[in-house]
């Protein structure tokens, strides 16, 4: 008797397994369809603005959550002054976007509300504050990330980090792959029962193809003799191996660059070993791992409040602090001596990017009397240190200096 109700309560448990397979394998097909649909559009994706040719440039922003508005508002100031003669002409236009807040994404259940992304495709650049990605247990809807919506949505295939450790001889280029891995389908997965889940890392030819002819481009145009891949392809042997493979073939094309590889696990353990680090210049890497590996550069530049990041596409682009909303700041008073300088680099090379690289050099400069040379107004985040406000007030006065 108990031997047949085990084989009735068995049979029934296949039949289960049956079915959530198949649920399994229909959705994971639509998935596979979606991105055959998107592959067609990489290839179709050759319209590339020339900002030279722009009558007008508008630079779209958004101020973010948390310390965002308190930095964004410093990163403006250094805007307006910078790019005076253009925004008086005209030439540029500095636009705020609305709608962008956590508040207004959860209340519409969109973490990319459909009437702000039209607003924020009439834009040709944009500046980006931190904002929230809701978590288990916080007070938001579990959307998904906003920022990853913003590079999918408007193709930002690459993300461009520089680190400077000048003590330590390093003067690199991440070129992180912003757009597949395992971020694509970061809220597609498949709860295939109680007991599985199924999460995915996606690679594509085409956009290790073009992430890796950005990183060959830059290595060529600003002298640079080496371009290192960062993976893990010794056990994801498919699409890291892929990845691998794209990159060399790319590199072909770039004889006077020499390649080589580096394990992730490794890079970030003895990114500062002279012997382990030698001769790396440009890094070009999947998503996930630009995402760690570059914070953990950030850290040894001198945390992630001095770093910034470029979003590139072939039409729009991005520049954004990479450091997160700062909600300890928030909650206990200390938002207005948030490190503004993160947002204010990111705003440099914006301006490189449009055309007027000689206003970020005078920017970078300024920074260097101010951040390391100099430092009059250091800020600490606490209220021991300069505030936001009044690091940017001695920051305008050094760039008035050197105009």
């Amino acid at each position: 008797m108990d031997g047949n109700k085990r084989v009735i309560h068995g049979g029934k448990i296949m039949e289960k397994n049956v079915e959530n397979v198949k649920a399994a394998q229909e959705k994971f097909g639509e998935l596979i369809q979606s991105e055959f649909e998107r592959i067609e559009r990489m290839k179709a994706d050759n319209e590339v603005t020339d900002f030279d040719k722009l009558k007008k440039i508008v630079i779209g922003v958004l101020p973010g959550d948390g310390i965002g508005p308190i930095i964004m508002k410093q990163a403006l100031r250094v805007l307006n002054d910078l790019l005076a003669p253009e925004i008086a002409s005209s030439r540029i236009e500095i636009r705020e976007i609305e709608g962008m807040t956590i508040e207004n994404r959860a209340a519409k259940l969109q973490s990319l509300p459909d009437d702000v992304f039209e607003e924020i495709k009439k834009c040709n650049v944009l500046i980006k504050g931190p904002m929230v990605t809701p978590r288990a247990g916080e007070p938001w809807p579990n959307l998904v990330s906003a920022n990853s919506l913003l590079r999918r949505g408007l193709e930002l295939f690459a993300a461009v980090r520089p680190i400077k450790i000048p003590d330590k001889n390093i003067d690199w280029t991440f070129f992180r792959e912003n757009i597949e891995g395992e971020y694509i389908w970061g809220n597609k997965g498949i709860q295939v029962n109680d007991d599985l889940a199924v999460d995915f890392k996606v690679q594509t030819k085409q956009g290790s193809e073009r992430i890796a002819r950005a990183a060959f481009e830059f290595a060529r145009k600003n002298g640079k003799k080496n371009v290192t891949i960062v993976t893990k392809a010794n056990i994801v042997k498919l699409a890291d191996g892929n990845f691998i493979k794209a990159v060399r073939k790319v590199g072909e094309e770039y004889p006077e660059i020499e390649i080589q590889e580096r394990l992730v696990d490794a890079m970030c353990a003895k990114m500062l070993d002279p012997e382990f680090n030698k001769g790396i210049e440009v890094v070009v890497l999947p998503n996930l791992y630009g995402d760690i590996v570059t914070d953990v550069a950030a850290e040894h530049q001198g945390g992630l409040g001095t770093a910034s990041s470029s979003n590139l596409g072939n039409k729009y682009a991005m520049f954004e602090a990479i450091h997160g909303t700062a909600p300890f700041l928030i909650n206990h008073g200390r938002g207005d001596y948030a490190d503004p300088c993160s947002l204010i680099r990111a705003a440099g090379m914006l301006m490189a990017h449009i055309g007027y690289a000689d206003r970020k050099a005078v920017l970078d400069k300024a920074l260097d009397i101010c951040t390391i040379t100099e430092r009059k107004k250091v800020v600490t985040t606490d209220v021991d240190g300069a505030s936001a406000a009044e690091f940017t007030d001695y920051l305008l006065e050094t760039i008035d200096k050197i105009k």
